[in-house]
């Protein structure tokens, strides 16, 4: 990640963080993956190689009477750059918890809900603010491409296993990319792909428009329900390859398997850590068992994010690539 991508969700910040976070050593900004503010706690970081408490000198610390603690003025100032003054025109956004900034960076909130009729409706009195920065990194699914198309030049249905935190998403992003753009050393034309980005975490969109590359024949549902994107992508724009993150609800996997009747290519994550592990969540083992899916790719933070630990085929679950192996750095 260049250090553009950290001025950019710098200037959201109140020039007292702005001034701890530019003291950092250019590998941690480099690296940097969330920026914690909670109010009169600690300011906290994490990047690729660990977390810490931060001090005002902006050194590390694990002593937390060093720390530089957030106050109520930090947390406002943020949220008032981030809204832009007007949390009225945010209602939706902060009724699922996050807010999408410029550049596909995202940010949770948390605070007190307004519900009504069993819903929230709201959030006020934001107390705590989790800024995560979008990575993109083209070209990172470059060395498993090979394992993942078919003589014809066809990519084969992928699904991505990963704990969290482990860079599913940015691999997903890549895939995408890749086969929206074409392949030709391996035969791949390029092919439309719809995205539906539910969290607006693979494009990265703001106010429609992905912030980060996911190919030029790559249409987006933004914030759009799985279930109902994938059937509406594949109804309205004639993808060849639909792709979506972090599948699990029932309703979700009908969706992929009625996709799938429609003749075009799945490409998905779910979170899990090997097939073992996904086989006993309802509704999966009968996906895996009859090889729907062609190719599993099982990633860790062994080596830090983005290492694959294998590439296996689906359904009789033979290893074609054997890892660790870090494609993130």
């Amino acid at each position: 990640m260049g250090l553009e991508q950290v001025e950019e969700i710098m200037r959201l910040l109140p020039p007292a963080l702005r001034e701890i976070i530019a003291k950092l050593p250019v590998k941690i900004k480099e690296g940097l993956e969330e920026i914690r503010l909670r109010c009169h706690q600690p300011l906290h970081l994490q990047w690729a190689e660990g977390e810490s408490w931060i001090t005002v000198e902006g050194h590390l610390t694990a002593q937390l009477e060093d720390t530089y603690r957030v106050e109520e003025k930090d947390i406002q100032h943020t949220v008032q750059a981030l809204t832009q003054n007007s949390l009225y025109a945010l209602e939706e956004e902060l009724r699922a918890g996050y807010i999408t900034v410029k550049g596909g960076h995202r940010v949770g909130l948390a605070g007190e809900t307004i519900v009504e009729r069993g819903s929230i409706r709201t959030l006020k009195n934001i107390s705590s603010l989790n800024i995560r920065l979008a990575r993109s990194l083209p070209g990172c699914a470059r060395p498993l491409l090979p394992y993942l198309v078919d003589p014809a030049g066809r990519p084969y249905h992928i699904l991505v296993l990963s704990p969290p935190r482990c860079g599913k998403t940015t691999l997903l992003r890549d895939l995408i990319r890749s086969f929206s753009l074409g392949i030709p050393e391996l035969g791949v034309r390029g092919l439309n792909v719809g995205v539906v980005d539910e969290r607006s975490e693979i494009a990265g969109c703001y106010q429609g428009i992905p912030q980060l590359d996911v190919g030029p024949r790559t249409d987006v549902l933004d914030r759009c329900p799985k279930g109902e994107g994938l059937l509406m992508l594949v109804r309205a724009m004639g993808p060849e390859v639909v792709a979506t993150d972090e599948v699990g609800k029932l309703k979700e996997l009908e969706a992929l398997q009625e996709a799938l009747y429609s003749g075009v290519t799945l490409l998905a994550s779910v979170h899990a850590s090997t097939p073992g592990e996904l086989k006993s969540r309802p509704g999966w083992e009968p996906l895996l068992r009859q090889g729907v899916w062609q190719r599993l790719i099982l990633l860790s933070r062994r080596l830090g994010p983005g290492t694959v630990e294998a590439v296996m085929e689906g359904g009789e679950g033979r290893v074609l690539l054997a890892g660790p192996r870090k494609l993130l750095s």
